[in-house]
C-alpha cells in the first residue's frame, strides 16, 4: 500500500494552484474572513488591478468581475500558460515575471494570495495614491509539525520569519499605512501518505529539495504512523493584511 500511494502522488501533475486532488485525502480549515470574496468586492470598486504570483489564475478567476485593466504576474513557467488560458478570456493580461515591470502609480489595487515574498517598496511604487495592497499570507511556523517531522526542530528565526508584525513593519517602512490585520491558526489533517507527498511536491518551500527518493525512509515512517494512529495533524497559520498608499 505504501509504494502504491507514494507512486501515485509522485506521478500526478502539481502545476497550477488547484488542490482538488487532495479531496478526501487531506483537509485544511479556511480562514473565517473569506479572502476571495473580499478580493472580489475590492476588484469591483477599482479600474486598474495587479495580482502578483497568480499561480494558475484560479483565485482571480473566481472573482465575479475584473476591472477594465487587470494584470496578473506569474514566474513559475508551468503556471504561465494555465493562467493565460484562464484569465485572458476575461480580459486580463498575464505577464511572465517575478518582478515589477510596471510604471509608477499604475494600479488602484495590488493583491496577492500566499506570496513567497513581498516586495513592499515596489508595491508602494506601483500603487496610485489612495490605492491599496490586499493580501492573504502564510503566517509563522505554518504546518511546522510536518516540516519538523522531515527536517527536525527548526530555529526560532525560521519559525517566526513570516510573522505578521514583520509585515506591518516592512509595509510602514515602505510608506504604506496598514488598515487591516487579522491572523488565524487552522487545523490541517493528512489522511494518507500520498496526500503528504503531493503537498510537499506542490508547496516546494516547506521541505526544500523534497523528493520521494530522498525522503523515502521518513515517508515510510510517517505512513506507518498514520496507519496506526490516524490522520497526521498539523496547523496552518494565515494572516490577512491590507495597506493603503497615502
Amino acid at each position: 500500500m505504501f509504494d502504491e500511494l507514494v507512486a501515485e502522488a509522485d506521478a500526478v501533475s502539481v502545476d497550477g494552484w488547484d488542490f482538488s486532488w487532495l479531496d478526501g485525502r487531506a483537509t485544511e480549515a479556511r480562514p473565517s474572513w473569506g479572502y476571495q470574496r473580499l478580493l472580489g468586492e475590492r476588484l469591483g470598486l477599482v479600474r486598474a488591478a495587479l495580482d502578483l504570483e497568480t499561480g494558475g489564475g484560479e483565485v482571480l478567476d473566481g472573482c465575479p468581475a475584473l476591472p477594465p485593466l487587470t494584470v496578473a504576474t506569474e514566474s513559475w513557467p508551468p503556471n504561465v500558460p494555465r493562467a493565460a488560458a484562464r484569465l485572458r478570456p476575461r480580459g486580463a493580461t498575464v505577464v511572465a515575471t517575478a518582478g515589477f515591470p510596471f510604471a509608477d502609480n499604475a494600479f488602484d489595487l495590488v493583491s496577492s494570495r500566499h506570496p513567497v515574498t513581498t516586495d513592499w517598496r515596489e508595491i508602494a511604487r506601483v500603487l496610485r495614491p489612495g490605492g491599496s495592497y490586499f493580501s492573504q499570507q502564510v503566517g509563522p511556523a505554518s504546518v511546522f509539525e510536518l516540516v519538523e517531522f522531515f527536517l527536525g526542530p527548526q530555529p526560532e528565526e525560521g519559525r517566526n520569519s513570516r510573522h505578521p508584525d514583520r509585515a506591518v513593519a516592512a509595509a510602514t517602512q515602505a510608506g504604506l499605512e496598514v488598515t487591516d490585520l487579522r491572523s488565524e491558526s487552522l487545523r490541517t489533517e493528512f489522511f494518507d501518505i500520498g496526500a503528504v507527498v503531493y503537498f510537499l511536491r506542490k508547496v516546494i518551500w516547506m521541505v526544500p529539495g523534497f523528493t520521494v527518493e530522498r525522503y523515502r525512509g521518513k515517508l515510510r515512517e510517517l505512513h506507518e504512523l498514520i496507519e496506526r494512529d490516524g490522520p497526521f495533524v498539523a496547523h496552518t497559520t494565515r494572516f490577512l493584511i491590507e495597506a493603503r498608499k497615502p
